[in-house]
């Protein structure tokens, strides 16, 4: 799944991830934002892994806030990007039996 959040006057970000269940599973995030250090986005992907699906995004932001490691600067994105993304992502699943080419 894959889900994208443009902030107003910041930067593009992207949540691919799947669904096993009603589990988050592979999250990984990206984008043209500004993070530093660079390690800390897998910190933030990782607090996602094994999160409930289907969420709000409150819930989603509550968990990459808690996940920013100590010193961090998120530059033209913040922890509410994230979650709109992941929950956007979700979104853009398809329904059973429909397929995404037509």
């Amino acid at each position: 799944m894959h889900g994208e959040y443009k902030v107003p006057k910041g930067k593009l970000v992207v949540v691919d991830l799947e669904r096993d269940g009603d589990r988050l599973r592979n999250v990984q995030i990206s984008g043209d934002f500004f993070l530093y250090p660079d390690d800390a986005l897998d910190a933030l992907s990782a607090s996602l892994e094994g999160a409930v699906a289907g969420a709000s995004e409150a819930v989603y932001r509550e968990i990459v806030t808690a996940a920013v490691p100590p010193g961090t600067e998120m530059v033209g994105f913040s922890p509410e990007a994230i979650a709109i993304a992941v929950v956007r992502a979700q979104q853009d699943e398809p329904e059973e039996g429909t397929d995404r080419a037509d």
